[in-house]
């Protein structure tokens, strides 16, 4: 199998429909929620609706790099959550992060398999492989949190 159907396939597994490492994905976990469980803390824990913000606005900036070249997301603002006040604000977020990820499974798909060798926009980020790689090993490690507050709070 080439590279860019595996990591697809990995990406898609985390993000939309697998139960291999995680035994649930983000889909899943967020689809059961209602706004006031994704909001509700727990101690000095991110709430899921922050770590849903969190790991989209990383699969957006990145999307927006591959389209226009340049990488101009930045750590320091992504948990700068907008309020989340209604169904209908939880929904758009969900819906938003759903979406980009399957654009972003769908962008490494396409992927000529010689690009995972080349520099990631800039060769202090390493190559595109490490960062791809990055972005799944980031968001099962935000997973497992989503999954651990919710059993927490339901």
């Amino acid at each position: 199998m080439k590279r860019n159907l595996t990591i697809a396939s990995r990406l898609r597994e985390v993000f939309l429909e697998g139960h291999w490492i995680a035994n649930t994905n983000y889909k899943e976990q967020l689809l059961s929620l209602t706004w006031q469980q994704a909001i509700q803390k727990v101690g000095n824990l991110n709430t899921i609706a922050a770590l849903t913000y969190h790991v989209n606005y990383y699969l957006a900036g990145l999307l927006d790099a591959f389209e226009n070249g340049k990488l101009t997301i930045s750590d320091k603002n992504s948990f700068n959550l907008p309020e989340i006040s209604s169904e209908e604000d939880w929904n758009r977020l969900v819906t938003y992060f759903l979406n980009n990820a399957e654009k972003f499974s769908n962008q490494v798909e396409q992927m000529d398999d010689s690009i995972f060798d080349q520099a990631f926009f800039d060769e202090k980020y390493g190559s595109y492989l490490r960062n791809i790689e990055g972005v799944i090993e980031h968001s099962y490690y935000h997973l497992g949190q989503i999954s651990l507050i919710k059993k927490m709070i339901i």
